[in-house]
């Protein structure tokens, strides 16, 4: 069973293209079979959420909020590792700040 804060690696469609592309992303939580999970890079010069090797992942990364897609459990290819308490607790911190600035 997949677990928030786990980063796996998933198909997703970007908005710019039709392909699907087999990407790493980090699940925000999973409902009925559900999976929203934010997109990850590591193209470290963009805004986000840094994922660093001390944190598990391969090469340093990058978290990315604004790509979050809700994919199915068929769609996720396998847990590459999973984030500490502490990246969990900013990851969702920093997803709280964005979709409180929505009441604004």
């Amino acid at each position: 069973m997949f677990e928030a804060g786990d980063v796996v690696l998933a198909k997703v469609q970007y908005t710019d293209t039709p392909e699907i592309k087999q990407r790493p992303a980090v699940i925000l939580f999973n409902e009925m079979g559900n999976i929203v999970i934010a997109g990850i890079t590591s193209n470290t010069k963009m805004k986000g959420i840094p994922l660093t090797k001390k944190d598990g992942a391969v090469k340093d990364s990058v978290i990315k909020l604004n790509y979050i897609f809700t994919v199915s459990q068929d769609a996720i290819a396998k847990v590459l590792f999973r984030l500490d308490e502490r990246k969990r607790k900013e990851v969702y911190q920093n997803l709280c700040e964005k979709l409180n600035g929505l009441n604004e």
